[in-house]
């Protein structure tokens, strides 16, 4: 059964099993360890129990953003580019839990946060193009990447420089 089955999974499950599989990848390279809590971080970080809700929250409008997308336009070349973008964006998703907490190099999640950033504008543009709505349930994760990336920032200029692990 295609995708678009009704007794199968459908596109449903499947973007909802993709974002688990990127929160789980990312929640599995994440260590709040010594190495974390030894980091000097700006006042303003938001506290260590927020990042769950907010994550999660996010993970969920950008499935419910993939599925309206989706639906919106059947066209071949349509459904590959929202695949393309939304797979990019997964792995620089993941890439910068694997970065910033196993090879402790906040310097290079700096420069990968900016491509994630951007990659969120690209989903943004390609999902708006068919579904208005689909293209602003990403602004949160926009604006939550803005802030990740200027906590980085405070991150690399209160602690650097770093050295390979």
């Amino acid at each position: 059964m295609g995708l678009d089955g009704a007794g199968g999974w459908g596109p449903a499950g499947i973007a909802a099993g993709a974002a688990i599989l990127v929160a789980l990848a990312g929640g599995l390279l994440t260590t709040t360890g010594p190495w974390y809590q030894a980091l000097r971080r700006p006042a303003w970080k938001p506290p260590d129990w927020a990042f769950g809700p907010v994550w999660t929250t996010i993970f969920t409008l950008t499935a419910i953003s993939a599925v309206l997308a989706w639906n919106a336009d059947a066209s071949p070349a349509a459904r590959a580019s929202l695949v393309a973008a939304y797979a990019v964006n997964a792995v620089l998703n993941i890439a910068w839990s694997g970065l910033f907490f196993r090879l402790r190099r906040p310097d290079w999640t700096f420069v990968e946060v900016l491509f994630l950033w951007l990659s969120i504008g690209v989903l943004i543009v390609v999902t708006g193009r068919v579904h208005g709505m689909a293209a602003l349930l990403l602004l949160p994760y926009l604006l939550w990447v803005g802030v990740a990336a200027c906590l980085n920032r405070a991150i690399v200029r209160l602690n650097g420089p770093f050295r390979s692990a």
